[in-house]
Order: structure tokens, then C-alpha cells, then sequence
């Protein structure tokens, strides 16, 4: 028996959480129940009342606002506890087809896959502005290199994870789960891949960011922290050795000058050179101890899995052994 459920994080979807529910097919090939679970991120408008009366199956509240990453890894641990195989997420306003579920889960009913990102098409998406769309291409590309992982749309929402990779996700940025999920599935080997999906006419702004200066930012950090903690001792490694070879030039600089006989009143060159090596070897020793922190995370990581395991067995009555499921 393959239970799929669906999960919606929502604040403030009053106006647009019923469409939303009832674009979602209960009918899958290959699944045997479908279930909706909304996460209610301390909405103050009618949004569980909406989705009460839309004939959801779970309603899990947060007592305050936490923001749409823990909301999302609140969602994953409850659908868990539910005993999902397959966890489904959308967006509460309706902005993601639910007549493209079925591709979307496709994927890893047939075991090609651990997690499925729905490919917008974004350069084709007629709302989007084409910096926008330069940027999407941009930010998708950077996570491709980061994540090595090949999905077009890095920051679409409307994803797929079956119960091993559910498992497996750690989300600890507290703005946005998209960019860092995909660069902890790939360096957790999980198989990630991407399928085109339909998207809804465009009902309301994003509430995630405030303009799209300030989202690039906060995903160029999430980035940056994610990539180095998973890649510390590579990432310190190539800064220092831009400090070293930037020192470099400076030191070299004066000792040609010196060699001339044309040291004197040059040492400042000496000085700044020596300063950024120093900087430099500094930076790589960061790396190390940074590769020591990382090594004591991929434990805790394996130790939060093994966690979670024991509880969901206990709570659901299912096993969860490591490893691919049968």
C-alpha cells in the first residue's frame, strides 16, 4: 500500500487555499491513498477554517509565524508520522498545477529517483521579468555547480520526496529550503531529478521576500553557508590560496625592485604582500578546523537519522531501515 501525501505550507491562504485543495487529484496510478496536510504558519486570517471546509486530512498549526523553511521540515516530520511513502509539496497559492502531481511522483514510484523538482520552464513563464528570468538562469546554474546536481528550476517549491529522502533533509536556514535542500541532497549521493510541470495564472505577490534584490541575496548566502558547510576545507583552501597568490604579487613586486637596487621606499609593497599571506594561511587553517565541524555534522546528520527512524517506527508501527526501500 503506497500512501501519498500532500503537503501545503500556508499563511494567510484564505483567498486561495481552496483552489489549491481542490486542483489536487485523489487518484494516482501507483498510489493507493492520497492524502492533503496543511502546515498553518500562524495565519491571522480564516486559512485553517478554508481548509477545514475544503475536506483536508491534517492540519498541523505553528503557534507563531517560524517562516517557510522550519514550516516546510515541520511538514515533512508530520507527513512522516503519518506514515507517508511519498511526500508531496506545494505552495498554498495555487501557483503550481495539481494536474502535474502525477509526473512529479512518477519518477520515484518507478525507484529513478529520490527527490523530483518541478521544472517551471521559467523562461518561458510570461509574468516573469526578463531580469528575472536572467537571474533564475544565473541561481540555478550556481546551485548545479554547487549541489552537482542537474535541475533546471533550483528554486521551485513543488517538489517530491519519497520517505528515505524525507528522512534524510535537514533544513537549517530559516528563510527558504529550495536552494540548501538540493545542495544536501547532493552531497548526501540522494538521485535528484527534474520534470516540467504546469504552472497557475499568478494570483498575488511573493510574502517569501520583500523585492528581488533582497531574495538573491539571502539565496547567494544560503549558497555560500551551505556550499561551505558541506565543502569547508575546498572552500577555505581555494580562498586562502586567493590571498596567498594576491599576496604574492606585491612581495614579488619588491623583491625584483630589490634586486634592481630600487628596494628602498618600496617596503610597503613587502608589507601588504606579507599581510595577505599571512591572511591567507590563516584562512586555510579555518578550513581545517571548518572540515572538523563539518565531519562532527555529517555525524550528527547520521545520528538525527537514526533518530527519527526509532520514533517513526514507534509512533507508525513501520520499520525504517537505512538504505533503499523495497
Amino acid at each position: 500500500m503506497t500512501k501519498l501525501i500532500v503537503q501545503i505550507p500556508s499563511y494567510n491562504e484564505a483567498g486561495s487555499l481552496a483552489g489549491t485543495v481542490a486542483d489536487i487529484p485523489r487518484r494516482i496510478d501507483g498510489i493507493d491513498h492520497v492524502e492533503i496536510l496543511i502546515i498553518d504558519d500562524g495565519s491571522t486570517d480564516a486559512t485553517v477554517e478554508v481548509a477545514r471546509a475544503a475536506g483536508v486530512d491534517h492540519i498541523i498549526r505553528n503557534k507563531s509565524n517560524m517562516g517557510l523553511a522550519r514550516t516546510f521540515s515541520n511538514g515533512l516530520h508530520a507527513c512522516l508520522e503519518r506514515g507517508a511513502d511519498i511526500i508531496v509539496n506545494t505552495d498554498g497559492d495555487n501557483q503550481y498545477s495539481g494536474a502535474s502531481i502525477p509526473d512529479l511522483v512518477r519518477p520515484i514510484l518507478e525507484g529513478r529517483a529520490d527527490i523530483v523538482v518541478g521544472d517551471r520552464g521559467t523562461q518561458e513563464v510570461a509574468h516573469f521579468s526578463p531580469l528575472k528570468k536572467r537571474l533564475q538562469r544565473w541561481g540555478s546554474a550556481a546551485v548545479r555547480r554547487l549541489s552537482g546536481l542537474d535541475v533546471r528550476d533550483a528554486v521551485s517549491g513543488f517538489r517530491a520526496y519519497s520517505r528515505e529522502a524525507a528522512l534524510r533533509t535537514n533544513v537549517m536556514s530559516r528563510f527558504s529550503y529550495t536552494v540548501e535542500t538540493l545542495i544536501h541532497a547532493g552531497n548526501s549521493h540522494l538521485t535528484v531529478v527534474s520534470v516540467p510541470v504546469v504552472t497557475n495564472p499568478k494570483l498575488r505577490e511573493s510574502r517569501l521576500y520583500t523585492g528581488m534584490f533582497s531574495f538573491v541575496r539571502k539565496q547567494m548566502l544560503t549558497m555560500i553557508r551551505s556550499y561551505a558547510m558541506y565543502r569547508a576545507l575546498r572552500f577555505f583552501s581555494a580562498l586562502g590560496l586567493i590571498l596567498v597568490g594576491i599576496g604574492a604579487l606585491p612581495v614579488i613586486r619588491f623583491l625584483v625592485l630589490f634586486a634592481l637596487g630600487q628596494g628602498q621606499g618600496n617596503i610597503q609593497s613587502l608589507v601588504l604582500g606579507g599581510v595577505l599571506i599571512i591572511l591567507g594561511m590563516i584562512t586555510f587553517a579555518v578550513g581545517l578546523l571548518a572540515d572538523a565541524v563539518a565531519a562532527n555534522r555529517r555525524l550528527a546528520e547520521q545520528t538525527l537519522e537514526t533518530v527519527r527512524r526509532i520514533e517513526l517506527s514507534m509512533v507508525t508501527g513501520r520499520s525504517n531501515p537505512a538504505g533503499d526501500e523495497e
